[in-house]
């Protein structure tokens, strides 16, 4: 991505308050690479063959799985999620088993790892010798140069009545009718790619970034290359996921901005890497 100012945050009014989506701000940054896509399961499974790594959910032994995606066991499941029954806490469902011990990624290696904590993304991202994005950068990335633009695409949700993203259909949490050809992930590089030449900046599985998350951040960061708060409780998620749909989480327009606590692990949520230039 060449060095760039751009207008970071939501411009039509959409975002949730809690989110903090405004003020739209100026934004400066530096020359930064970002990879095409998610980082997939086969290659998280290279670099847990060549390192030995335990991802956070498989010390802990249970992660959340949406409730029409499990498989196995009616006793692997631990309890469900206040407030968001559809979560499900799920005995044995890791990286390699999403959906619980009745799965695996077998046919999967071209779909995004989920089930990674912010600190099993870290850890790629340093084996790899590259870094998670910031989130000023991941916004900067997925706009794919069109300026002030609602998607990674444009402000048309379907275009021409084709799906850009892999998001819900039907009616949520109940009923998905995959219009998009897709129940659950989407191989990485399932929809046309952005200006930028990124895949699925929106939708499939929300992208851990680098930074804390703050609420009011917009109101006070700086303008040249914001890094996020010094400190917090939760890191910033971008992007949305399978689950989005505008009548529960919005959250698959480009300026969406979401958080969770870095230990936590989900079956929707995955993430990239980005990297500094080559000297």
């Amino acid at each position: 991505m060449p060095p760039g100012r751009f207008a970071m945050g939501d411009a039509f009014g959409e975002g949730y308050p809690a989110d903090g989506e405004t003020p739209v701000h100026d934004v400066r940054l530096e020359e930064f690479r970002i990879d095409a896509t998610a980082v997939t399961n086969a290659q998280f499974a290279t670099f847990v063959k060549d390192t030995g790594y335990v991802t956070g959910a498989e010390e802990f032994g249970v992660s959340a799985v949406f409730h029409l995606a499990f498989s196995g066991d009616p006793r692997d499941v631990v309890s469900r999620a206040a407030g968001t029954p559809w979560w499900l806490a799920v005995r044995g469902a890791t990286w390699r088993h999403p959906e619980g011990w009745g799965s695996d990624v077998t046919r999967r290696q071209n779909h995004p790892v989920v089930h990674v904590s912010w600190y099993d993304a870290e850890a790629y991202a340093a084996w790899a010798g590259k870094r998670l994005p910031s989130e000023a950068e991941w916004e900067y990335a997925a706009r794919g140069g069109l300026a002030g633009a609602r998607f990674a695409w444009g402000d048309d949700l379907t275009p021409r009545g084709r799906w850009m993203c892999n998001i819900w259909q039907g009616t949520f949490p109940t009923d998905n009718t995959a219009d998009d050809g897709h129940l659950m992930t989407a191989p990485a590089k399932s929809f046309a790619p952005n200006g930028n030449g990124l895949f699925a900046m929106a939708g499939n599985v929300w992208e851990w970034c680098a930074d804390w998350f703050a609420p009011d951040y917009y109101t006070h960061s700086p303008a040249e290359s914001p890094r996020g708060p010094e400190a917090g409780e939760q890191r910033v998620i971008r992007g949305g996921s399978y689950l989005c749909h505008e009548s529960y989480c919005h959250r698959y327009r480009v300026s969406a901005r979401s958080s969770n606590t870095p230990e936590s692990t989900t079956g929707n949520m995955g993430f990239r890497c980005a990297g500094d230039p080559a000297r």
